[in-house]
């Protein structure tokens, strides 16, 4: 038979429980923020492809410094939003996967900074 030890549980008000809270950014910028993009990896992505005329999947996985699936999670799911383009062809018996950013995606990047530039201002002026 397994030895038990009793264990004294003491009540923890709620208070204390709760998770501290932090300063919300204002309600206009952060809703707008788009989500898709703002994942580390998806906007590094879209960054790297903003001032690269295209990339393929092994330069973005080196410059990005990821593993082979998490870029292909990333990437689809920016594919599946329109926001880049991707092309498979084969360098001789190589696949060759490339990848280079559509205008929804240019759009969205940029949406996605002015509502970066604004939380930075807003920030600021408090």
């Amino acid at each position: 038979m397994a030895k038990t030890s009793a264990v004294r549980q003491e009540r923890v008000p709620r208070e204390v429980m709760a998770a501290p809270s932090r300063p919300q950014a204002p309600q206009t910028v952060s809703a707008n923020l788009d989500r898709l993009i703002h994942e580390r990896i998806r906007l590094g992505i879209v960054s790297a492809l903003a001032v690269n005329r295209s990339l393929t999947f092994n330069e973005l996985k080196a410059l990005l410094k990821t593993t082979d699936g998490n870029l292909s999670v990333h990437a689809r799911k920016l594919e599946e939003a329109d926001y880049i383009v991707c092309t498979k062809s084969f360098e001789g018996r190589l696949p060759k996967t490339e990848y280079r950013l559509a205008a929804a995606g240019r759009q969205a990047l940029e949406h996605y900074l002015d509502h970066m530039e604004a939380l930075i201002r807003a920030t600021r002026e408090r």
